[in-house]
């Protein structure tokens, strides 16, 4: 079995080939990662970054990325505002999204992390605070995070997968990769 941690860098494609229709190619998990045989355990945005597990065993990327497991993952959020207790609260019982009530999630006001630069770097703003959290979730619903973080009035500034499950990024710069 293998299996393969990956630091997505933001702008970077889930998957391994460019089906988009835009004019210029835009990057995948390829222009990483060459290991054949190996497939994400579950999807991340193209404007997040952060850890990928990718394997070649299906009943564990089954395991991985299907939300009957509950496995967690851990995000660093940063949002514009400043959380107060009243939000994290709304995000720790679930929120009402379109697509029905999430799940509860563990959440916390954070210190700033110490992260890689992101490119393009997020834009900021003199006249209106950003804060981090930390936002663990068992479930992993379309932009989950950003809408869940945007529904309590904590629009989402960078987003950052910190973990999924046991595993976690610790050591790994963004655009690197290790196989366990």
């Amino acid at each position: 079995m293998t299996l393969i941690l990956f630091n997505k860098p933001f702008g970077v494609l889930s998957q391994f080939t460019d089906k988009g229709t835009e004019g210029s190619p835009r990057e995948t998990l390829s222009n990483y990662i060459d290991v054949p045989g190996v497939y994400p355990a579950g999807r991340l945005d193209r404007d997040s970054e952060g850890l990928m597990v990718l394997t070649d065993d299906g009943r564990l990327q089954a395991k991985i990325a299907h939300p009957r497991f509950k496995k967690p993952k851990t995000y660093l959020a940063q949002v514009e505002g400043t959380p107060s207790p009243d939000q994290l609260q709304a995000l720790r019982k679930g929120v009402e999204l379109k697509d029905g009530m999430t799940r509860p999630a563990k959440a916390a006001l954070i210190d700033r992390p110490d992260l890689w630069p992101r490119n393009p770097p997020v834009r900021f703003r003199k006249t209106v605070p950003d804060a981090w959290i930390s936002l663990t979730i068992t479930e992993g619903r379309n932009r989950q995070v950003r809408r869940m973080t945007a529904h309590v009035g904590l629009p989402c500034l960078r987003l950052v997968r910190w973990s999924v499950g046991e595993w976690g990024l610790d050591g790994l710069s963004s655009g690197e990769w290790r196989k366990l």
